[in-house]
């Protein structure tokens, strides 16, 4: 008994000292976001002042609306949004269908093909960014938004790994059963997995939002008309052409950080559980 005394004052102790260490890293990757925020706030003489000063005096708006209305901001909303749709959609259909052929139907081949999808991996981007991008110029692609769009079409191996895993801790019972009841496979894959695939899906649909909403290189490298750019584009050109506007582009920045900070805070739980029901069963 005297040692589960001892010992419960200790794990307090611990635990305290966990959150106290979380709460250090906490804030030391805050204080970036949070010097954004302030500088936002700021007029261009506060923020080129030194030493810094963390609270701005006075207190100023007029960056957002300026700054929203110096780019054409909502232009590039609409790109990005319609690409982020599109991607996420394209990704989550692709992905989901390969998965499932490598999870839930017995087929001969079926592990080394998903090897082989595994090594893609190890490719870097810049090793087939060239071919791929000689195949859509040669297809009258570039400057258009297919060249960002098509290749979710086509599935990504990292995300089909991860609904893999998910798809085998779902109970092979249940496929049996829709098939004693007369379902083929593509409504066993609708009815029965996909329903039962929320956590997952809603990861991967969050992954694919993310990658899609900060890419910078594939705009970058297909994109020449302006009225075409997103918003990471978009920023980088106002950055680099009215770099003496830091306010403006503090403000800008922020506007664009917000709806990911949001989503992420409202999707957190999902996708905490879609990750950790990933790895269940290899």
């Amino acid at each position: 008994m005297s040692d589960e005394i001892q010992g419960r004052p200790l794990s307090t102790r611990a635990a305290i000292a966990a959150q106290g260490a979380l709460l250090l890293l906490s804030a030391a990757f805050l204080v970036p976001l949070l010097w954004l925020i302030t500088s936002s706030l700021k007029t261009d003489k506060q923020i080129l002042r030194f030493p810094p000063e963390w609270i701005p005096n006075p207190l100023t708006f007029r960056n957002y609306p300026e700054g929203l209305a110096f780019i054409p901001f909502w232009q590039y909303l609409l790109n990005t949004t319609v690409l982020c749709v599109l991607s996420v959609a394209g990704t989550l259909l692709s992905c989901s269908l390969v998965a499932y052929g490598l999870s839930r139907i017995r087929w001969r081949g079926r592990d080394v093909l998903f090897y082989v999808i595994l090594g893609t991996m190890m490719l870097p981007f810049q090793v087939t960014m060239v071919p791929i991008f000689v195949m859509f110029a040669k297809l009258g692609c570039v400057d258009t938004f297919l060249p960002l769009i098509v290749p979710h079409f086509f599935g990504s191996a990292f995300y089909i790994f991860l609904m893999r895993q998910f798809f085998l801790s779902v109970p092979y019972e249940l496929s049996e059963a829709a098939r004693i009841d007369g379902c083929s496979e593509w409504d066993i894959y609708r009815r029965v997995i996909l329903p039962l695939s929320k956590p997952v899906l809603a990861t991967v649909g969050l992954f694919s939002f993310l990658a899609t909403w900060n890419d910078y290189l594939g705009p970058l490298i297909y994109l020449a008309d302006e009225h075409k750019y997103t918003l990471s584009l978009g920023l980088a050109s106002f950055s680099s052409q009215y770099g003496s506007y830091p306010g403006m582009l503090m403000a800008v920045t922020t506007v664009i950080t917000v709806p990911i900070i949001v989503l992420f805070f409202f999707a957190q739980r999902t996708f905490i559980q879609g990750i950790t029901l990933t790895g269940i069963k290899g």
